[in-house]
């Protein structure tokens, strides 16, 4: 076939999750490969991709933003909609001068296939927007993206699985991520390799839910449960895996679901010294009640004892969250349970958000909904409170020496200052007359400086 794509600029745009930028990463790698020529998505470009994400109305909005941005920039450009908000509002946008070309999200790895052909087609005098939505030929099949080369990065992520079969009732994502399917091992590993070649020293593993990661064999129930019938979680043999690749001396873990770290998968963790020991551990609410609306299948208590686990398998670690707050029927007493929550487990860090309204979900059709200024007060509240949790982990960890991986050069205060994170994921920046980018350290936090960055000697 003919490559249409040779010497056209393009510029790529990403909303949303860590798994929306490795697959952009993916996208960018293969237009590259056609010869295409990279630019920013603020300047006149051939073609824009917008990777899209719809896991609230402003992401949605956002997604629409872009996307009309892109055309503005350059009218005659082909315009490329893909990601969570495509898989889902697709053909209710089929109107929408601004795109011209729908990609399913399961069709990235075709990105550049499908552009080199709709590049053709209009050459040819067809008109769009043209939709490449349908479903893969295997929906449980984990669809393999080419390899993303590091650049000057010093951390990767790598994108090991997709897909969620849990239908928590607030969540649009298993309708738009379909279900669970995860990437071969072997895969993994050789990608990991290849990173570890050109220099990267930390990875990232991640998934739309990871906790799921090798699951697809088992039956329902044990899907759901987040259970092997038998043996060592899949994922936790993962992690050994990828952590014995020469050159690698961090591995760190995307999102996990609580139920996951069962007392064996945490003391096997623990046996990881390349393991990072930061845990992002998806809470959603600090209310018993607001947790079993969401369907989340655990309670406050559950979630407390595995934190208390982890902390008793490694020395002060980072625990971070989501919270969701003005749930429907949230109370105020519900509400300050969660608050309460949120101190007493004392998070490193907690990303928070008002409860956003998902058409097709269950909580989008329950009764007591909330106004988005009451919302908007309770999102207030707990940000306030998640504030004071962070900056009291980070001050514990003044006068501790650790080892900080440096990544690039940032002006905080008006000061300049290399800044690098600890394996807590603590963002730390220290002044040196020698580059210290993509180098390890040992160093002590001496105090904090206004954005809570702790300045290390």
């Amino acid at each position: 076939m003919e490559n249409h794509l040779h010497n056209l600029t393009f510029a790529i745009h990403t909303l949303g999750c860590k798994v929306n930028a490795c697959e952009s990463e993916a996208i960018r790698e293969q237009l590259l490969a056609c010869g295409a020529v990279e630019t920013s998505f603020d300047r006149e470009a051939d073609i824009y991709v917008v990777n899209t994400c719809t896991v609230t109305n402003i992401a949605d909005r956002k997604s629409r933003q872009m996307l009309h941005r892109a055309k503005a920039l350059s009218p005659n450009a082909v315009v490329l909609a893909t990601g969570c908000y495509v898989q889902e509002h697709a053909k209710d946008h089929a109107e929408d001068p601004s795109v011209d070309v729908f990609v399913a999200n399961r069709r990235k790895g075709e990105v550049a296939q499908v552009l080199n052909e709709v590049v053709g087609r209009l050459h040819n005098g067809e008109s769009g927007p043209f939709f490449y939505t349908d479903d893969p030929k295997d929906p449980k099949a984990f669809e393999d993206l080419p390899p993303v080369h590091s650049g000057e990065r010093t951390r990767a992520f790598v994108k090991v699985q997709d897909g969620c079969n849990q239908f928590c009732t607030y969540c649009i994502i298993p309708f738009a991520r379909g279900r669970i399917c995860s990437r071969p091992l072997c895969s993994v590993i050789t990608e990991v390799k290849q990173l570890a070649a050109e220099g990267i020293t930390e990875v990232v593993i991640n998934g739309i839910h990871l906790s799921s990661y090798g699951l697809e064999g088992k039956s329902a129930a044990e899907q759901v449960a987040l259970r092997p019938n038998e043996g060592e979680h899949p994922l936790l043999e993962l992690v050994r895996n990828v952590s014995e690749v020469e050159g690698i001396s961090r591995v760190r873990l995307g999102s996990l679901e609580p139920r996951i770290l069962t007392e064996e998968t945490v003391a096997g963790l623990a046996k990881i010294d390349k393991l990072c020991p930061q845990f992002h551990l998806s809470l959603q609410s600090g209310c018993d009640k607001t947790l079993a609306a969401m369907k989340r299948r655990y309670t406050t208590a559950e979630y407390e004892e595995v934190v208390r686990r982890l902390r008793e398998h490694f020395p002060d670690p980072a625990i971070t969250t989501d919270i969701i707050v003005g749930f429907p029927q949230e109370s105020e007493e519900d509400f300050a349970e969660s608050v309460s929550y949120v101190r007493k487990i004392g998070f490193a860090q907690v990303h928070v958000f008002p409860f956003s309204r998902r058409k097709g979900t269950v909580a989008d059709r329950m009764d007591g909904q909330l106004t988005e200024a009451e919302k908007k007060r309770r999102a207030g509240i707990m940000i306030a409170a998640a504030e004071e949790c962070k900056r009291a982990y980070r001050e514990r960890q003044l006068g501790k020496p650790v080892n900080v991986l440096f990544e690039e050069t940032a002006v905080i205060d008006g000061e300049g200052y290399y800044v690098g994170y600890s394996r807590e994921y603590v963002p730390y920046a220290a002044k040196s007359d020698d580059c210290l980018s993509n180098r390890e350290l040992t160093v002590t936090g001496v105090s904090m400086l206004s954005d809570g960055t702790v300045l290390a000697q």
